[in-house]
């Protein structure tokens, strides 16, 4: 397999456009209605605001925090996964006219819809579009309310046309957003039905079926979707189905053409990042931090490769430069894996008042928990670990059990390996985490959870070797997980 030509007009929205923008109408609306929204801040002509308490800067960034996560789309779980505790967004998929989703500025691009739907309000590919620009501008943004909205574009561009691809694989991405991975298939299915050859319909279903944990269908929907639609959605998703299966060099020859063959400045950034986080998994920092570079010059507002490049500077041992860049991240996008990746940062660097420090990040990871359940976001697999290593161990049990009930991958094992084993549940863990490494993907953490519990089973050869493996491939996975690692494998006589 090998890319054969650029995604049409796909492009990453500016991570720092304006979120102002007009709602989708109601049921029986014709046109649009335009609604202004503040921004966020001290309004004008008022005098400069006392500093903020640890407690109100809890809650205003995890109020912050829940909102984008519930904006993440299936599409930045694919290209990331959370295995490294980060979160990778996807470069959108053109809609029906890719051409008023391609100009970089996502809020403009929403206005010019707007407009022409407000005189063309029986467009039903308009509608679809505008639906696909919600999602991605709730994603982008921050702001759940755009879901409602998106649901009632989409809706309206069914009842124009029914069973209108474009629409139908619009309520796939939107089903996927909002991690409803079975819906997400279903509309993707149907989709496709009408049109083989929807891009956003076929990545959506590999989407879905990769955070289902059906792998073996998975890698068939990628070649399918290669032999339909080649492009740069399809590359990137075809390149992690294959990481998932072990087979790394395919994965980074799929990226690297990938990459020479993107023009957009949002899909540089996208496929660099995704190159910078699989050479940071293989413990590859020079190389990963000039990917990063890479994205960063396209796009330089790009969180996934800020925070990308913060991990790598921390594992090449340049932890001032990794602290500045983890607290820029989190200062826009304060997500449970950005919060824990600098609250251990703090904690490595040890420096007075640095433990204060780390644990004001662990309490936004709790507050971020606590209000995205009251606000009905499924947020237990981005939580799970979280808790397991910095907050409350049963909540971190209760969420794994919940996840993996919901859906057996390979990140939903390691999570409720790691799980039982905090709650001194070793025996029930071991099998979880076999399983966790059991498909060939090549995870320095999974590694670590596994030799962490068969230590704790009194499995020592089994330990040595999954430790060893762990701090083989990729040393830096993490500032205190590695020094455990490293002081388990003292304990155990050393290295393999």
């Amino acid at each position: 397999m090998s890319p054969r030509k650029t995604e049409d007009g796909a492009t990453e929205p500016d991570q720092q456009a304006a979120s102002t923008d007009a709602s989708a109408p109601a049921e029986g609306e014709d046109t649009p209605q335009a609604t202004e929204e503040p921004t966020p801040g001290a309004a004008p002509g008022r005098p400069e605001a006392a500093p903020e308490s640890r407690r109100a800067r809890v809650v205003r960034l995890a109020a912050c925090a829940v909102a984008l996560a519930v904006a993440m789309t299936a599409g930045a779980v694919v290209m990331g996964s959370r295995d490294d505790g980060g979160v990778r967004a996807v470069a959108s998929v053109p809609g029906t006219a890719p051409e008023l989703l391609a100009g970089g500025n996502l809020n403009d691009s929403i206005s010019a819809l707007q407009g022409h739907l407000k005189a063309q309000p029986k467009d039903f590919s308009g509608w679809a579009t505008l639906g696909v620009a919600y999602v991605e501008q709730a994603r982008t943004n921050g702001d759940p309310s755009r879901y409602p909205q998106a649901q009632r574009a989409l809706d309206r561009s069914l009842k124009l046309r029914p069973d209108n691809d474009p629409a139908l694989a619009g309520r796939a991405a939107l089903a996927a957003a909002r991690h409803d991975f079975p819906g997400a298939l279903r509309y993707s299915d149907d989709a496709l039905e009408q049109n083989p050859y929807n891009e956003r319909a076929l990545s959506s279903r590999i989407d879905a079926l990769v955070e289902l944990g059906r792998y073996d269908e998975a890698s068939k929907a990628s070649d399918e979707a290669d032999a339909r639609r080649p492009g740069i959605p399809v590359f990137t998703r075809y390149a992690y189905v294959r990481e998932l299966r072990g087979d790394v060099p395919t994965a980074r020859r799929v990226l690297e053409q990938a990459l020479t063959s993107a023009t957009a400045p949002g899909d540089v950034a996208y496929v660099a990042t995704s190159l910078g986080q699989l050479a940071w998994r293989e413990g590859e920092y020079e190389t990963a931090l000039k990917h990063y570079a890479r994205a960063l010059r396209a796009d330089s507002t790009y969180l996934p490769a800020l925070e990308g490049r913060a991990r790598a500077q921390a594992a090449s041992g340049d932890q001032a430069a990794a602290i500045r860049g983890m607290e820029e991240v989190v200062a826009g996008f304060p997500l449970p894996g950005p919060l824990v990746a600098l609250g251990e940062l703090y904690e490595a660097r040890g420096a007075e008042g640095d433990k204060t420090k780390a644990r004001d990040q662990y309490a936004l990871v709790d507050a971020w928990t606590a209000l995205a359940r009251a606000n009905g976001v499924n947020a237990d697999l981005d939580t799970a670990l979280a808790a397991a290593d910095h907050g409350d161990r049963k909540s971190a049990l209760r969420a794994a059990k919940a996840e993996w009930d919901r859906r057996e991958t390979v990140h939903t094992a390691d999570a409720l390996a790691w799980a039982l084993h905090v709650n001194g549940r070793d025996e029930e863990a071991l099998p979880y985490a076999r399983r966790a490494t059991a498909t060939g993907y090549r995870d320095a953490t999974f590694l670590y959870h596994r030799g962490m519990i068969e230590h704790a089973n009194g499995n020592e050869k089994e330990a040595r070797d999954s430790l060893s493996s762990a701090l083989e491939l990729n040393p830096g996975f993490s500032p205190v997980g590695a020094k455990a690692a490293r002081t388990a494998l003292d304990e155990l006589g050393g290295a393999k």
